[in-house]
């Protein structure tokens, strides 16, 4: 979970109660983690690290959460591809 000493002492003191081994507990001990971690939010490397937090959200839900983030990324992918589709007319349009 957390690298240092303190951080690992600190999640324990908020488990305090729970059994180490349920898989809810776990669960909730890795949310803690994503909640608590801090990355670069403004470099790709920060970037990346929210995509994939989004990806691995999305692959963990059900039923209307998973229909909601798949239907969110088709539009960004097609966003993307309007871009380049137009982009590419533009281009084509100049050089021709």
């Amino acid at each position: 979970m957390g690298d240092s000493k303190d951080e690992r002492e600190q999640f324990q003191e908020e488990l305090i109660g729970l059994d180490p081994q349920d898989p809810e507990t776990k669960a909730f001990a890795d949310h803690l983690d994503r909640m608590k971690r801090e990355r670069p939010g403004y470099t790709v490397e920060g970037y990346l690290d929210g995509v994939q937090d989004f990806a691995d959200s999305a692959n963990r839900t059900t039923g209307h959460q998973r229909l909601v983030a798949v239907l969110v990324v088709g539009l960004i992918l097609l966003g993307v591809a309007l871009t380049i589709w137009f982009a590419l007319g533009d281009i084509l349009t100049i050089i021709f």
